[in-house]
């Protein structure tokens, strides 16, 4: 099949989430399969532009005020001959953040990806690719299946089947309805069939209603979005389209993620290596300035300190915990006031907790490799990929049971059976209810050794989430 898959942001161009890992891996997967796959996204600032192939010609994209003359440079997925464009807009793109201080986005952001969607199937149309399949993503392409059916109706792109993914619900392109004209559409589009939701212009809502298919990260969340908690106020817009909706579940680049080729730690590992583990989580403790001792269980979270992820409720229970015989590390930034708050926990704690409060992937990889548990308390999950890195890894998940953490990860609640340890109530005691049984299970050497191997076996490469979508776009071509 030919197929177009539009992000705006795809790893290792450009990445702020798990849209970009999805993005980067889910194209190789399916070229492993035959499929002549393409990813369109934009040519942001801080890319190695010089790196890419830039191609002949303008591209030529209808904006409300006239063309806008881009350009297109070309680039590969690390690893594959899977082609990446890149559409060079300066005036868009060319600036320090992705999506705007994280404070806010930046004003004119609807006129950005309006370009980046319009832009893709102008591509599609100048490199005479007529794909069986288009497949966006989140609201910052969610124009790309309300094109297909509207500006491109008769023409040749109108045939192609449009899937859509929601990474995250609660982030649906939101704005005033009077910037429809900015879209390129006329006034006729903006009513509760389209465009219009309370009162306001919300992109989400139009791909859901114009997309063929719809999917998201994981079955749970795709039961989850159906209703009022979690439905973000398009749950009845979801369960219209219950049959069209469709959860798979992300996968891990095992390229990547493989801990007995990983080039980032101090020691490489693979299952049942317990003195190659030790020595990476030693390293760790001593990277922390932690006491490196291997007999003290160690516990590492990693993420945004945004209010999905669930770190306030691990502040405070980190209050009471940090005077149990453990230790901690922190690898997250964000909430400006949670990390206050966690500094000082590691001022006063400094043999028990770390918290380094900024992102850095290598040390992500040390924190999967060398704890023994990662903590992942979210409030909600699509999917999640701490908790498939940290099993690949040998290092027992404690987490919600909430969306994708929910699917993947196996409660450990008798002898012999599990993957991790999960709680249900979005409380302080819930979450450290988990955690004393982690820790007794870590006492218990033969469970404890039989919990991390069946961890390591699980399979969660991205072939196995590849063959879904394949299914899906194959079911929507026939």
């Amino acid at each position: 099949m030919k197929i177009l898959i539009v992000s705006s942001e795809v790893a290792p161009f450009a990445k702020s989430g798990g849209l970009a890992d999805v993005a980067g891996a889910l194209p190789k997967a399916l070229r492993k399969r035959g499929h002549d796959v393409r990813v369109v996204m934009p040519l942001y600032a801080g890319i190695d532009w010089e790196a890419l192939e830039k191609l002949d010609g303008a591209l030529d994209v209808p904006m409300w005020w006239g063309t806008a003359r881009g350009a297109v440079r070309l680039g590969r997925l690390p690893r594959s001959d899977v082609p990446v464009y890149l559409l060079e807009y300066n005036q868009y793109f060319d600036r320090r953040y992705l999506y705007g201080p994280p404070e806010d986005g930046y004003a004119d952001n609807l006129e950005r990806f309006t370009f980046l969607s319009r832009g893709a199937l102008q591509l599609c149309k100048r490199l005479n690719f007529i794909p069986d399949a288009i497949h966006a993503n989140d609201w910052q392409t969610a124009l790309v299946p309300v094109y297909v059916n509207t500006v491109e109706w008769g023409q040749p792109l109108h045939g192609a089947a449009t899937v859509y993914t929601i990474h995250n619900l609660m982030y649906q392109g939101v704005t005033d309805g009077g910037a429809l004209f900015i879209t390129g559409l006329g006034p006729e589009h903006y009513h509760p069939g389209e465009f219009e939701h309370f009162g306001s212009l919300n992109l989400m809502k139009a791909a859901i209603r114009h997309s063929n298919v719809l999917s998201t990260v994981s079955p749970t969340y795709a039961r989850e979005i159906q209703g009022g908690e979690l439905g973000c106020g398009l749950d009845g817009e979801l369960r219209s389209r219950a049959g069209d909706l469709f959860g798979i579940l992300n996968g891990i680049d095992e390229d990547e993620w493989n801990p007995a080729t990983d080039a980032l730690l101090p020691q490489r590992f693979g299952p049942g290596d317990d003195a190659g583990k030790q020595a990476v989580k030693l390293a760790l403790q001593r990277e922390a300035g932690l006491p490196a001792d291997p007999g003290v269980p160690l516990f590492c979270a990693i993420g945004r300190l945004v209010d999905q992820k669930g770190f306030d409720v691990l502040a405070g229970a980190l209050e009471r915990a940090l005077d149990w015989h453990l230790q901690v590390i922190l690898l997250a930034s964000g909430d400006k006031e949670l990390e206050r708050h966690f500094a000082s926990l590691a001022q006063r704690h400094p043999e028990r907790f770390k918290a380094f409060l900024h992102f850095d992937n290598a040390l992500a990889h040390r924190l999967y490799a060398g704890s023994d548990f990662v903590i992942v308390p979210s409030r909600f999950e699509p999917c999640g990929l701490n908790q498939l890195y940290s099993l690949r890894y040998g290092t027992v998940p404690v987490v919600r049971a909430v969306g994708g953490l929910e699917d993947t990860v196996e409660d450990s609640g008798a002898p012999g059976e599990g993957t991790g340890f999960k709680f249900r109530e979005y409380t302080e005691v819930a979450l450290w209810g988990a955690v004393s049984r982690a820790l007794a299970a870590f006492r218990d050497k033969a469970a404890w050794r039989g919990i991390v191997d069946r961890g390591m076996a699980q399979d969660f490469s991205w072939d196995r989430s590849a063959r879904s979508y394949e299914a899906l776009y194959q079911r929507l071509a026939g």
